[in-house]
């Protein structure tokens, strides 16, 4: 599959996977903030690598294993969203980006001072 064909489908997972998690999970868990990072499909679409930025909560990996563990649910919501645009719903594995800790950590090392 083309690279830019890719990139669509992985814009269209982010997309759907960050309304999901505002629209679905926002009023069950209201302290909670799941940012949909990137989304990373295999060239056969059948396994899409999703990172997760967690915010409000002190044990990060927890929630991220909590959202692994409803993998099945929340491809069965993406499948019913993008139906009409997709023949193959691509297996969710999520993972934790955790880039931003990482920014603050250099930036702190840098400007001790602050």
């Amino acid at each position: 599959m083309d690279g830019k064909r890719l990139e669509k489908v992985n814009r269209l997972i982010q997309k759907e996977l960050s309304d999901i998690f505002q629209k679905e999970l926002r009023p069950k868990v209201p302290n909670l903030m799941i940012t949909v990072t990137h989304v990373n499909v295999t060239s056969d679409l059948s396994y899409a690598r999703v990172y997760l930025s967690v915010f409000g909560v002190e044990d990060k990996k927890k929630v991220v294993e909590e959202v692994s563990q409803n993998a099945r649910a929340i491809r069965g919501l993406l499948g019913n969203r993008i139906r009409h645009q997709m023949r193959i719903i691509p297996e969710l594995r999520f993972y934790e980006d955790d880039s931003l800790d990482y920014i603050e950590n250099i930036d702190n090392l840098l400007h001790p001072d602050k």
